[in-house]
């Protein structure tokens, strides 16, 4: 009995299976979970794809297992609403970037530097319009998407302001 109480606790005291969105814990894929978007994974097209059709594309590079990654994926969730019409959202897991010498600038390992989330974002003829690692804000990459497409920046067209979906993705909408 004594073995199943510790084994329920775990080591530390707590509940052994128990994650959620501020710790660095595994408990599944963070785009369904914390996102509320499963949608994202696994990637519908790859870097290399998207790249030779001349379309602009979204790399996220992360981990499952972190407080940050899970944080950010609602972020990169949000983006699919108003640019996954003319740009590549690709979510690659770190764990799935094979280990080589050498990266081709098609393959997601050349942008990975052992940092997550990593964010890298191209413009259709390929070059690197944004290159980043930590979280960023809704509003960051927004910018440098507007950027891509030419579009005006948020001070000069119609501001979206957030309208709650649940306690960890939040959608975009006119005022």
């Amino acid at each position: 009995m004594l073995f199943l109480v510790t084994a329920w606790l775990g080591w530390g005291g707590q509940p052994a299976a128990f994650a959620g969105l501020t710790d660095d814990r595994y408990d599944g894929n963070i785009f369904a979970l914390y996102a509320g978007n499963g949608s994202l994974v696994p990637p519908r097209t790859t870097l290399e794809q998207s790249l030779k059709q001349g379309r602009p594309a979204l790399l996220v590079i992360y981990v499952d297992d972190s407080s940050e990654c899970k944080q950010y994926a609602s972020v990169i969730s949000q983006l699919q609403g108003p640019y996954s019409w003319a740009t590549s959202i690709i979510p690659i897991m770190a764990d799935s970037i094979s280990v080589k010498d050498r990266y081709e600038p098609t393959e997601p390992g050349y942008y990975f530097d052992n940092a997550v989330p990593k964010t890298v974002i191209f413009d259709a003829e390929g070059k690197v319009v944004l290159n980043e690692a930590g979280v960023l804000s809704y509003e960051r990459l927004d910018d440098a998407l507007r950027e891509v497409f030419d579009l005006l920046p948020r001070t000069e067209s119609e501001e979206l302001r957030r309208r709650s979906f649940n306690e960890v993705n939040t959608e975009l909408v006119p005022d």
